[in-house]
């Protein structure tokens, strides 16, 4: 299987997606998704790793990170993704490949893009039908925002907060809150494959400065967009994406 693509663009915002080997369902004991968990805060602590969302289904994880620096999300990635299949190998006694060879990211843009990726993160399991409200999956990132403990959070909130201007926490949590609402409400959460398979999502300038970043790595990709929605797209995606 051809590998995913991955673009190095400093200071952007990524929705990164990975997906478990044949899409088996490796994760879908509530323990293996709390070590992924484990494994996140880890490259947070050890590499500073900015979290804005999360979510781990039973077959594949939505990350969505803030790039702070060179090797940051790379590093993270092969901790978080290398330890939890070691673990999981150990415990079965298993061998073989845990994920898929490769994950995916796209850039994101900032403000209401960012805003629509983070609801899209946490309708994941609705879209499935596993659940009716992002609430009830706890392996995810919906919750942490709605109620932030005293210790152990993933989300790094300031950051998230000033991504997508909004003031304060309470306004966050407000507005996170009516967004997720007013998608299950308009029955909204149908899939958009652009925001785990396009190279990135945004403004019609955001696209363009990224295409711009990425030079002559663009030459085979062109822009789409959807009303206001813009998306940099590959002409043949090699990485099937996931919900």
């Amino acid at each position: 299987m051809p590998r995913a693509n991955r673009h190095y663009l400093p200071g952007h915002a990524w929705h990164i997606t990975h997906r478990c080997h044949k899409q088996e369902f490796l994760l879908k004991f509530a323990k293996d998704r709390r070590r992924w968990l484990h494994w996140l805060f880890e490259a947070k602590k050890r590499y500073g790793l900015c979290v804005l969302n999360y979510i781990v289904t039973s077959n594949h994880i939505h990350l969505l990170v803030m790039d702070t620096y060179k090797g940051c999300i790379s590093n993270s990635m092969q901790l978080i993704a290398g330890r939890t299949a070691q673990e999981y190998n150990q415990r079965k006694q298993r061998k073989g490949a845990f994920w898929e060879d490769r994950y995916y990211a796209t850039a994101i843009d900032t403000n209401e893009y960012l805003g629509k990726c983070i609801t899209y993160i946490d309708l994941n399991m609705v879209r499935t039908g596993v659940i009716d409200h992002p609430s009830q999956w706890k392996e995810s990132g919906y919750n942490e925002i709605q109620h932030p403990s005293v210790r152990y959070n993933i989300i790094n909130r300031k950051v998230l907060m000033n991504l997508l201007n909004i003031k304060n926490n309470d306004l966050l949590v407000q507005h996170h809150h009516q967004w997720c609402e007013t998608e299950l409400l308009n029955n909204d959460n149908k899939r958009n494959s652009h925001w785990s398979s396009a190279i990135a999502v945004g403004s019609r300038n955001f696209v363009d400065t990224v295409k711009h970043e990425l030079g002559h790595k663009t030459v085979k990709k062109h822009s789409q967009h959807q009303g206001e929605l813009y998306f940099i797209q590959e002409q043949c995606l090699s990485y099937k994406p996931v919900f």
